[in-house]
């Protein structure tokens, strides 16, 4: 299914604004919150790809919003921000 319903509209007086679609505005949290558990761990983007065995473009391009992080990836971020260590020794 297809989300493209406007959740946010543009700015009629910013010619530069844009219409926000359902679809970009849950792309858009999914990088912030990965792109926040990487920064609250005080990571580079190829430091957390190491750690936690997530190929470095793949976490570039979930973290820029250029692809949509699946559904498994979101639940594994949400687990490394809670559990950081446990998870890289699992993965090691």
């Amino acid at each position: 299914m297809k989300k493209d319903y406007i959740v946010v509209p543009a700015d009629p007086n910013d010619l530069e604004d844009f219409d926000v679609t359902e679809e970009a505005l849950e792309r858009g949290l999914r990088s912030r919150l990965i792109r926040m558990t990487r920064t609250d761990l005080g990571l580079s983007q190829s430091e957390f790809a190491a750690r936690f065995r997530v190929p470095v473009g793949t976490l570039r391009d979930w973290e820029q919003a250029r692809v949509t992080p699946p559904d498994f990836a979101v639940a594994y971020v949400k687990v490394i921000a809670r559990h950081p260590e446990m998870v890289a020794k699992a993965v090691a």
